[in-house]
């Protein structure tokens, strides 16, 4: 059996409605897995899940909202009961809105931690109360470049990201004495629907473009083998690890003159 295969694994794929999360989940079902798509809204999920099965694939859907602190809890537990296990988990929903800091609110801090992090560990929690008895398990967290960085107008995003790497890693070492491991992806500029609002905007496209050291901005079809990898056999040895998939956002500075040559350095 292929190092990559996940065969026989269970997996629940946060998020899975659109963009990156369906992308990953795609990637997770066409190496084998069963998935489990959770988003917020079920009537999309379903659309989602009839375009895998169209591909041979069983799927499951389970919505729920991530604002919902019974219900996040609750999920885990069902999907088990359900499915008789969980194998993995995939923490990729989140939200994202900039604001200048003195127009910023409590709330919009307190919606976007609660949405990208707190979520993340409730759901952490209870997939390891499933995964420590099986003595295996892989839990997937889906940070961002700004994991690592910081970015003006993203005090909350940026917080809720530098947190979910410090709970990846705190899971991980926590967790491996039990056979699980825990890692996360940071994805950089990916076109989905997440940038609409800046997609008429090419001289912004263009400065976002010019950081990147490919030159382009990722397909969402290009982060699934990032999650494929961590869930498999094949990343059986790493664990609390950000795993980059950026095309060079993060650890490359880039500086692209209107004439002449690139040139870009490692940082």
């Amino acid at each position: 059996m292929s190092l990559f295969s996940l065969s026989g694994k269970i997996a629940l794929v946060t998020g899975a409605s659109r963009g990156l999360g369906m992308a990953m989940a795609q990637a997770l079902a066409r190496a084998g897995a069963v998935v489990v798509l959770a988003a917020r809204d079920k009537v999309r999920l379903e659309e989602v899940a009839a375009e895998f099965r169209l591909e041979g694939h069983e799927v499951h859907v389970d919505a729920f909202d991530l604002l919902d602190e019974d219900a996040v809890v609750a999920a885990v537990p069902r999907i088990v009961g359900r499915l008789g296990r969980l194998d993995i988990l995939l923490n990729n929903a989140g939200m994202y809105q900039t604001s200048k800091l003195l127009d910023s609110t409590l709330e919009l801090w307190r919606r976007t931690i609660d949405t990208n992090l707190t979520a993340a560990y409730l759901l952490a929690r209870e997939a390891a109360r499933a995964m420590i008895p099986q003595k295996s398990g892989r839990i997937i967290n889906v940070g961002s470049y700004v994991s690592v960085l910081g970015r003006e107008r993203m005090q909350a995003y940026a917080a809720s990201k530098h947190g979910l790497a410090g709970l990846t890693k705190s899971l991980a070492a926590e967790l491996g004495r039990h056979g699980i491991t825990c890692n996360a992806i940071a994805p950089g500029y990916f076109l989905t629907d997440m940038i609409e609002p800046a997609a008429d905007d090419s001289a912004l496209i263009q400065a976002f473009t010019n950081a990147i050291a490919l030159n382009r901005w990722g397909r969402p079809d290009e982060v699934g083998g990032a999650a494929v990898f961590l869930a498999s056999d094949a990343a059986s040895y790493v664990t609390g690890h950000i795993l980059h998939v950026d095309g060079g956002v993060a650890n490359i500075v880039c500086i692209r003159p209107v004439r002449g040559v690139a040139s870009c350095e490692s940082l």
